[in-house]
C-alpha cells in the first residue's frame, strides 16, 4: 500500500513545480511527446518521480542545483526505480532551461530505443513472420 504522506506530498509538489519542471511538463503532458503518457510527481516505491510513464517504463528526473553528478543518493534512488522496472534518465535544470530542444531530442531517442522494433516486411509486402507455405499470394 502507498504511503499516504508521499501521496499528499506529491500532490502538493504538482501545485508548486519549479520553472524547469513546468517547462518540461508542458512538453510531456497529454501524451503529446512521442505518444507517451507521462504522469508528474508519481509515487514509485519510497520515491516520487518527477515524470514517469508506464509504457515504456520510463522515469524522467529534473535535477536541481543540489545534485552532484556522482550523488550517492541519486544512485540509490535510480537503483530502486530500476528494481521497479523503470529506466531513469536525468537532466539538469540548466539543460532544461538553456537547451530544452536538445533534452527533448535525447528523450525521444531514449523512447525510441525502449520501444520494440516494428515487424519487417518482405519485398512482396507481406509480414516476414506471417508467411507460411499455405498462404495465398497475390500473383499478377
Amino acid at each position: 500500500m502507498r504511503d499516504r504522506r508521499l501521496t499528499d506530498f506529491a500532490r502538493e509538489n504538482r501545485k508548486t513545480m519549479t520553472e524547469p519542471a513546468t517547462r518540461m511538463w508542458l512538453q510531456l503532458r497529454a501524451s503529446r511527446f512521442e505518444g507517451v503518457k507521462f504522469r508528474r510527481e508519481k509515487v514509485i516505491g519510497p520515491y516520487i518521480a518527477d515524470f514517469a510513464a508506464n509504457d515504456p517504463k520510463l522515469v524522467v528526473e529534473i535535477d536541481g542545483d543540489t545534485h552532484d553528478a556522482d550523488d550517492e543518493c541519486d544512485r540509490i534512488r535510480t537503483g530502486v526505480l530500476n528494481q521497479h522496472g523503470y529506466r531513469v534518465v536525468r537532466y539538469s535544470n540548466v539543460e532544461v532551461m538553456q537547451n530544452l530542444e536538445g533534452v527533448l531530442m535525447n528523450l525521444a531517442a531514449v523512447i525510441a530505443d525502449m520501444r520494440p522494433p516494428l515487424p519487417t516486411l518482405s519485398p512482396e509486402g507481406e509480414r516476414a513472420f506471417d508467411v507460411s507455405p499455405n498462404t495465398e499470394r497475390n500473383t499478377r
